[in-house]
């Protein structure tokens, strides 16, 4: 009699033990989630670590800038970074094994275990140092390599073939989450950008791997919301408010995809990067002589967009300068970030969109408010960083997930943010060009 074997199964004899795939997959989420938190802790820890040491400064939601570091060290620490990062690069780039980006990886793709280390310490040594460039390609890059890694070993575990993407992606979204204490932003992260498919499975995996991930980097880090905002409740008027804050936010969100998108297309990659970068890198220390929120990822711009407010008596000369300040400084650090993409520099440009949707959101806040008193201008620059996020990213659920979890935000803004996350998918649909 003929019986017949399944096809993820070897012959009896040589199996060995192996665990039945449920449970190789709890085993996997497990460990996973918890190695990846690790990972995610540490960096940020080497984050604090490296600011301490060349700034002498350490960002928080209450101080998130660099204005009381004196402004020569700031164009030193940039600098300085610049060069010794445009120099690893190059000899990355040229000197050794080609490191595949996350969604590479995700499809198979090995990621060298010490070159990618290197790669990760460096971006993440460049944004503390004042480059300006977000830093969160860095921990999903380290989620992405011990997810791989993990794979390889997973046929005692009874894993499938199939299995392999899922947990990467899982890995990668669960980096995310743990370095900026936001499981859901992890999780949709995996499941929105990476994956691009929804089941049981898949949303479990990544729930959980992710939720792991977070408990562990916030043990390390604490679990204090990235922004500060302020308290006043979200009201349903304020609906009224996104329909012209939403679609102006997709339309700036597809031209920075735009931007950003063709800066890595043109990527200067060989020794040339050298140069190009520290010249960039002078350029931002340059201009954070006098507005340090350009350096770093974006956090500093944000919180200043989050921060406005409309004192009474407040005078037209007043918001008209307080408008143009806003608008000037979101320009110049949209210029910065792209103009360091196109230098050579890796990261990534999540944070710096939402810098970009704060201010902007901001001055629309500060306009309504001056013709409507009493309207809460953190709100539209929440709002604003939100929408514009998920056209940057073609990303909905993540944005929204990721300004709901980064702010500590009631359940009640999930409303006026998922009807301006709407309206600025839809208006970025026409304009944007997919990567």
């Amino acid at each position: 009699m003929h019986i017949q074997r399944k096809p993820d199964q070897a012959p009896g004899p040589n199996r060995g033990f192996q665990l039945s795939r449920s449970w190789g997959l709890a085993v996997s989420v497990l460990c996973l989630g918890l190695l990846v938190g690790l990972s995610s802790g540490l960096l940020a820890r080497f984050f604090e670590l490296t600011q301490a040491g060349l700034l002498d400064f350490a960002e928080t939601p209450g101080a998130p800038t660099a204005e009381a570091v004196p402004p020569i060290r700031r164009l030193a620490s940039v600098t300085l970074a610049g060069l010794v990062a445009g120099l690893v690069w190059a000899w990355l780039r040229t000197r050794t094994r080609l490191i595949p980006s996350v969604g590479q990886a995700v499809k198979g793709a090995p990621m060298p275990p010490g070159q990618t280390v290197v790669h990760v310490l460096t971006q993440i040594f460049f944004v503390a140092a004042g480059g300006s460039i977000g830093r969160e390609v860095a921990p999903r890059e380290a989620g992405a390599l011990l997810g791989g890694l993990w794979t390889r070993m997973g046929r005692r575990l009874g894993l499938r073939d199939q299995d392999g993407p899922l947990l990467v992606a899982s890995a990668a979204g669960a980096g995310f989450a743990g370095i900026y204490i936001a499981p859901l932003t992890g999780a949709f992260f995996g499941i929105e950008v990476l994956l691009r498919r929804v089941d049981a499975e898949v949303v479990t995996v990544n729930l959980a791997m992710s939720a792991l991930a977070t408990l562990v980097g916030g043990s390390i880090k604490g679990f204090a919301p990235y922004y500060k905002v302020g308290s006043e409740p979200f009201r349903p008027w304020l609906m009224a408010v996104v329909l012209l804050i939403g679609p102006v936010m997709g339309l700036l969100g597809a031209g920075f995809r735009r931007m950003t998108s063709w800066a890595e297309a043109h990527r200067t990659t060989g020794p040339a990067a050298i140069w190009q970068l520290t010249g960039v890198a002078l350029l931002t220390g340059l201009v954070a002589l006098v507005v340090p929120q350009v350096m770093g990822n974006g956090r500093a711009l944000a919180q200043m967009g989050m921060d406005q407010r409309l004192p009474a008596g407040f005078s037209g000369l007043q918001l008209a300068q307080s408008l143009a300040l806003l608008v000037l400084f979101a320009l110049v650090k949209a210029l910065l970030t792209t103009a360091t993409i196109r230098a050579g520099a890796f990261g990534g440009t999540l944070t710096p969109s939402i810098a970009l949707g704060s201010a902007t959101g901001a001055v629309f806040g500060l306009s309504l408010a001056y013709l409507l008193p009493g309207l809460p201008v953190w709100q539209c620059a929440v709002i604003g960083a939100a929408s514009l996020l998920a056209a940057s990213q073609q990303a909905p659920l993540m944005a929204m997930a990721m300004l709901m979890e980064v702010c500590h935000l009631p359940v009640m803004a999930f409303m006026p943010m998922g009807l301006a996350v709407a309206l600025s998918m839809a208006v970025s649909h026409l304009f944007v060009v997919k990567a």
